[in-house]
């Protein structure tokens, strides 16, 4: 994953209370991030 990807996941993780998983590719990542942002409470509100 990029480093830009690492940072958004991590906070996505903080936010959703989710385990960071440090060994995801990028595909992986960029799916994850789309999954975590339907559950977090920061972006719900947008």
């Amino acid at each position: 994953m990029t480093a830009a990807q690492r940072s958004y996941l991590q906070t996505l993780c903080r936010d959703t209370g989710e385990q960071f998983d440090e060994s995801l590719s990028k595909a992986e990542a960029s799916k994850r991030i789309d999954e975590l942002r339907e559950r977090s409470p920061r972006l719900s509100q947008e």
